[in-house]
Order: structure tokens, then C-alpha cells, then sequence
């Protein structure tokens, strides 16, 4: 018999970014798990697919355009979410952009808005939506972002995505202790290097893979399926004794 602690059955989760990579790959083990699941993104035709696969797990699923750097636009969202959905349990904000590799003193200022305006402000607006929602409700939640191990490295030509990345663990820090009396949970996943359209210039790169890769103790690069499993652990009742943690899932790689 399968441990009913993870079981999602009843529950709604909303990912941001749900639509590909890592943020598809947690909607999808969440969809399986049960949950009914809401999808925000910026590309229509990905919503639409993505739609397509967490279907056939049988459950209730949505998909919306959203730009979660805009406010108006996320409190729009979130409303049409909670319209379509009735709830959300669990808010998984994994909207990202990747910085565009520069020396720090060629960073400019519109380059390193654009990130942090994505990464960080993204993460501001879509988790004080979901707290809203939670603490009026009443019954708890999970709230899970999505950082980097940029945020604990010393990730050189990438200031402003380092900066976005830490900037949320440390938010996640303050809402676990804030949002505790209300049964609400916080957490960030930390990724290492893993296979998606974010980092494929990067892996194609065969000098990069070859100085990276085997510094990575398993031997191979992070697949989007590898952040099922912590998606349906922080979404579960089985986790409301587990919050302000920094989760890295790297294979290894920041211990080597």
C-alpha cells in the first residue's frame, strides 16, 4: 500500500513557470499524486501542451498567461486561479529567467532589473497572492520557491541572478516564521546543474561540460523529473513540520 501522507487527492497547486523544465516536471508528479493543478506562464502554445500530458492523469488541470513581474497582472491571475480552481493549497513559484553572462562591470542597470524583476519581484507578487488566499481561508498551505545553488556559490558573471536567487531564500526564511501561526509552510529549492531550454547554450558547450560534469558526484546533469518528488513532499500534509528550509537538489555538486 502506497504511504497516504503524499497522497494530494483534494488539493490544488499552482506552478508558475509550469509549463517546461523543472516547473513541468513538478506539475506533473503533483498531477499524479492526485492534485488538481494550475499551470502560469508567458508562452501560449507550451501552456497548451503541457496541458495536454498533465491530463491524462485524470485530474483537474488549468493553464493561464501570466507575466509574474507584473503586479496587476499576478492579482488578475490569482483571482481567475482561485474562479477556476476554488482553492490553492500549495503555490510553487518557479517563474525564471537566467542572466545573460557578463563581466559584473558590464551589467546595466535595465539587465539587472529585468532579472531580479522576474526572479525576485515574481516571487513577491505570486506568494503574497497565495498568503493572502491561505490565511483568509484558514486551513494552511505550502508555499515553495524556486532559488539556485547561485545563491550559496560564488556564481561570477552572474551577480544580478545570484542576487535574485538569494534574495529569495532569504524571503522564504522570514514568511516560514511569519506565516507559521497560520499553518502555512515556506520553503526553496535550490537546483544544481539540470538539463532544460534555460541551460542548453550552456551544456552544449562542450568545454563547459567538460570541466562541469565531472565535478558532479552522481556523473550526470539534473532532469526535470528529478523535482517530482520534492514537489509532492513540501505539497503534502506530511511536511507541516518542515519549513524554512534551503532544499538542494545538485547531485552533489556544491559538497565537491
Amino acid at each position: 500500500m502506497a504511504y497516504k501522507g503524499f497522497d494530494l487527492t483534494g488539493k490544488v497547486s499552482l506552478v508558475t513557470g509550469g509549463n517546461g523544465g523543472i516547473g513541468f516536471g513538478m506539475a506533473d508528479a503533483l498531477a499524479e499524486a492526485g492534485a488538481g493543478v494550475c499551470i502560469w506562464g508567458t508562452n501560449a502554445a507550451k501552456n497548451a501542451a503541457a496541458v495536454e500530458k498533465l491530463k491524462r492523469h485524470g485530474g483537474k488541470v488549468h493553464a493561464q498567461i501570466v507575466d509574474v513581474a507584473d503586479e496587476a497582472a499576478v492579482e488578475a491571475a490569482f483571482a481567475e486561479t482561485l474562479k477556476v480552481m476554488g482553492k490553492v493549497d500549495n503555490c510553487i513559484a518557479n517563474s525564471g529567467v537566467s542572466g545573460r553572462g557578463k563581466s559584473f562591470m558590464e551589467i546595466t542597470a535595465a539587465e539587472w532589473r529585468r532579472v531580479l524583476s522576474v526572479n525576485l519581484d515574481g516571487v513577491f507578487f505570486t506568494f503574497r497572492a497565495a498568503a493572502r488566499h491561505m490565511v483568509e481561508r484558514g486551513e494552511g498551505g505550502s508555499l515553495v520557491a524556486m532559488a539556485s545553488t547561485a545563491a550559496i556559490e560564488g556564481a561570477a558573471r552572474n551577480e544580478h541572478y545570484a542576487a535574485s536567487k538569494g534574495g529569495v531564500v532569504s524571503m522564504v526564511r522570514a514568511l516560514a516564521v511569519e506565516l507559521a501561526r497560520y499553518r502555512i509552510t515556506a520553503n526553496s529549492i535550490l537546483p544544481g546543474w539540470i538539463e532544460t531550454a534555460m541551460t542548453s547554450n550552456a551544456f552544449a558547450n562542450e568545454k563547459f561540460a567538460a570541466n562541469v560534469k565531472p565535478r558532479i558526484p552522481v556523473r550526470r546533469w539534473g532532469v526535470e523529473q528529478d523535482f517530482g518528488p520534492i514537489a509532492v513532499y513540501l505539497a503534502s500534509d506530511a511536511t507541516k513540520y518542515t519549513t524554512g528550509q534551503s532544499i538542494v537538489i545538485d547531485g552533489g555538486y556544491t559538497l565537491f
